[in-house]
């Protein structure tokens, strides 16, 4: 079941003509997008690929999937990326973005202090920044799959 009003319903709706970057990986539960805007390359969104509102209302299958596509996405983005480790972060409060999403962000080694831990949300705020185009973004996702080729849930 989609939300018409929810961007993330709006794109699933449109699955099959995603470029690469908005359907890196999926299974019947869940989709993987390399996010819009941001100044890092790699940063995922993982994505239910139903309308829901709140982490308590995701299934079972959904949830026992959800934490081995967290597992595979982060150790994806170690061995493609280098990074150090990976944050993954969920709230789901922004307008038009209440469908549930997680952000699993690779933090490299190199990270300034003050972008650490939540502050890596300020990097997405800073005007004038060089973003990830979308070539580098199907890139990153051609990649990814690649890691991903053995993932049990990668459709």
């Amino acid at each position: 079941m989609t939300t018409p009003d929810c961007y993330a319903c709006g794109r699933e709706a449109e699955f099959d003509d995603l470029p690469p970057r908005e359907r890196v990986a999926h299974d019947q539960y869940w989709r993987v997008a390399h996010a819009l805007d941001t100044p890092v390359p790699g940063w995922l969104v993982l994505l239910p690929r139903r309308h829901v509102a709140a982490v308590h209302d995701l299934t079972d299958a959904e949830a026992a999937a959800l934490g081995v596509w967290q597992v595979g996405l982060s150790r994806a983005l170690r061995s493609t990326t280098g990074c150090a480790k990976t944050y993954v972060v969920q709230f789901a409060e922004a307008e038009g973005f209440a469908h549930v999403h997680f952000h699993i962000v690779p933090r490299m080694a190199d990270l300034r202090p003050e972008h650490r831990g939540p502050g890596i949300f300020d990097l997405l705020r800073r005007p004038g920044r060089r973003h990830v185009t979308a070539e580098e973004a199907d890139r990153t996702a051609h990649a990814l799959r690649a890691r991903l080729a053995g993932h049990p849930h990668t459709g």
